[in-house]
């Protein structure tokens, strides 16, 4: 039997050498074919089963070039490493559009050829396009009277992976290589992730993002956040809370949700996304890899850890820093992602910002920084309670590794960065010496909260501001890139 497939009215394919345009027509694209597909989803809910299957597609970018010829090798990205067809499949233009803009621009750019924008053959499903509607919800398999995949595209699994940012070979199914790193399918998955797990939309978060595992730090940036907001000069222009509350004056409470989201997160806005984001990610590498999986997709600038550690060398106090220039992976969560024995490069970039960021908080140079900070590896496991067990095994490793400082997320961060070409990096304070006897206890943790938080958050601050100083393609540096990479950032 011939089921009728219904799908809207749109644009043919076009080329276009000018980027606002292709992003004006994948815009146009986008919207009509979201909104058919949330106005035939809302009248089968009003009326009943459609009379045919409900259809539509993603835009994509199709790019073509058939030269050689030699590209700006300074950029780690914009351009493509040799002849043949790319293409990308798109969501949320509106979202990305700064992005896309600067993205095609450079393509175009470095090889002198249009790109063409068109549909592209991915159902969009309708989960995602209703997304967009906050009065609209797909309700669960079954409260409804017909079967959702009878009439309507559902996630699939196929077009939802990290098979190119893994290097594992994708191509569409026509042959052509990815433009991107992301295929739109997956992004609308993680866009609806971050939205359950933080409780805030994808719009509100900035270009660069601190991870921490405690609460304190939370409040510290609100402080902060006020602070800012006062002054007329700071660039900072509204201060974003879970569930969405935002506030410009920075007298203005900020209403608590009753219920907090998994991973609290807060958002110091500053205009085209320069600011801040602050995710509360809670302890352990499962927590990491979760958040720092579904924000990649947001292509931020740089992501930083500024969280709490256990300090592994006698000559170290409590509330000291510990800077990571490498990393002992014992978390487990990334191991059939990215191999072990793949080494997590310190980049200069980031190392710089924070160290130059330290001195500033502490007013220490040069060799008295050594007084309060060192620089070395940090060990990541996935056991906080490791200390429980017979650890002769685990401390030669950690002396061997000649690890100065253990946690459960740095080193999955730092990682996933890698993996999704993020700009990653790792600043930590000691909180407890497990293995010189000063374990993490109330009263000791009450007062190195009081004295540390402040100083640390603001950092991490700091190095954040150092860096949205940085041209983009200085950051976004190429030993992040592999042999043969996405033109997209």
């Amino acid at each position: 039997m011939n089921i009728q497939i219904r799908t809207p009215d749109v644009p043919a394919h076009e080329a276009f050498m000018d980027a606002k345009e292709a992003v004006a027509r994948l815009q146009e694209l986008y919207k009509t074919a979201s909104r058919f597909l949330c106005e035939n989803f809302n009248e089968a809910i009003a009326s009943g089963q459609p009379d045919a299957r409900i259809r539509a597609f993603y835009p994509e970018i199709r790019f073509t070039t058939t030269s050689y010829a030699k590209t700006d090798s300074r950029l780690s990205f914009g351009h493509v490493a040799e002849p043949g067809q790319y293409a990308t499949t798109v969501t949320r233009p509106d979202l990305f559009e700064h992005y896309l803009i600067q993205q095609i621009g450079l393509l175009i750019e470095s090889h002198g050829v249009p790109v063409v924008i068109g549909s592209s053959t991915t159902e969009m499903p309708v989960h995602f396009a209703v997304a967009n509607d906050a009065n609209v919800s797909v309700p669960q398999d079954g409260s409804m009277d017909f079967t959702l995949r009878d009439n309507f595209d559902v996630p699939d699994l196929s077009t939802t992976h990290d098979s190119i940012v893994n290097g594992n070979g994708f191509l569409y199914a026509d042959g052509a290589r990815p433009l991107a790193p992301f295929t739109a399918q997956r992004i609308d998955y993680s866009l609806a992730r971050l939205s359950h797990y933080t409780a805030t939309a994808a719009e509100h978060f900035q270009n660069h993002v601190l991870f921490t595992n405690y609460q304190f730090y939370v409040e510290e940036f609100e402080a902060y956040a006020r602070s800012v907001l006062a002054d007329p000069n700071s660039g900072y222009t509204s201060f974003v809370g879970t569930g969405n509350m935002e506030i410009t004056d920075p007298t203005a409470p900020l209403p608590v949700p009753a219920k907090l989201p998994q991973m609290p997160t807060y958002h110091l806005k500053r205009k085209g996304g320069g600011g801040i984001t602050l995710v509360n990610i809670g302890v352990g590498p499962s927590n990491a890899k979760t958040a720092t999986d579904h924000i990649a997709v947001l292509r931020p600038h740089a992501w930083l850890m500024v969280g709490h550690c256990a300090g592994l060398r006698n000559s170290q106090r409590l509330g000291d820093y510990v800077l990571a220039h490498a990393y002992l992976r014992e978390d487990h969560v990334l191991d059939d992602d990215l191999p072990v024995w793949v080494p997590i490069p310190a980049l200069a970039e980031i190392q710089i910002a924070l160290e130059t960021a330290v001195a500033n908080v502490t007013e220490l140079e040069g060799f008295e920084l050594k007084r309060i900070m060192r620089t070395g590896t940090v060990a990541t496991i996935d056991n906080r309670n490791w200390e429980l067990r017979e650890h002769s095994g685990p401390v030669q490793r950690l002396s061997q590794s000649r690890a100065i400082a253990l946690d459960m997320e740095s080193a999955t961060i730092a990682a996933n960065g890698f993996r999704f070409r993020v700009p990653y990096g790792t600043l930590l304070c000691v909180s407890d010496k497990p293995l010189h006897g000063e374990l993490k206890l109330p009263g000791m943790a009450s007062d190195f909260y009081k004295t540390q938080v402040a100083s640390h958050l603001m950092i991490g601050i700091q190095a954040m501001e150092i860096l949205r100083e940085m041209p983009l393609e200085r950051i976004h540096s190429r030993k992040l890139r592999s042999f043969e990479e996405t033109a997209f950032l």
